[in-house]
């Protein structure tokens, strides 16, 4: 498919708008965060226990109760998530993770709603992503779009 002029434009643009989300704190504190992270051995540990248990985690629930190793996984995955979450760099890294996410989805709805108002855009709250007009106004349900 062969780009117009302003495609072209509009891409360059958004372009620029990556490299500017690319040059912020929010998204230089993500960055300083995953790498502390990457390079904390104690984390990674923990991270690679994790997620051993969670394969382990899913073929025991393929079975339900009625695997033999059900109680003891499912006990064992909590204990690994809790120790897992705890850790402060995980922890930092989940924060630094949520506000750039916070960030890009603040960006999208700005966009989205520079082009419609009635454009829905995820707002990263399973709420009020659920609130907006699925299916359309066309659709017969409760939607209130212009």
């Amino acid at each position: 498919m062969l780009a117009t002029i302003s495609e072209m434009e509009l891409l360059e643009r958004t372009q620029g708008l990556g490299d500017v989300i690319i040059e912020s704190e929010t998204f230089a504190d993500y960055i300083h965060a995953k790498e502390q992270l990457q390079a904390n051995t104690e984390a990674q540990t923990l991270i690679a226990d994790f997620n051993k248990m969670k394969d382990m985690h899913e073929e025991v629930q393929r079975f339900g109760k009625y695997h033999p190793d059900y109680d003891r996984v499912s006990k064992e995955i909590r204990q690994l998530k809790r120790s897992m979450d705890k850790h402060d760099l995980v922890k930092s890294f989940k924060q630094a993770e949520k506000e750039l996410e916070s960030l890009l989805n603040e960006i999208s709805g700005i966009l989205a709603h520079a082009v419609s108002e009635t454009i829905k855009v995820p707002t990263g709250n399973p709420f009020f992503d659920n609130m907006s007009c699925s299916g359309g106004c066309g659709s017969g349900g409760g939607c209130s779009c212009g």
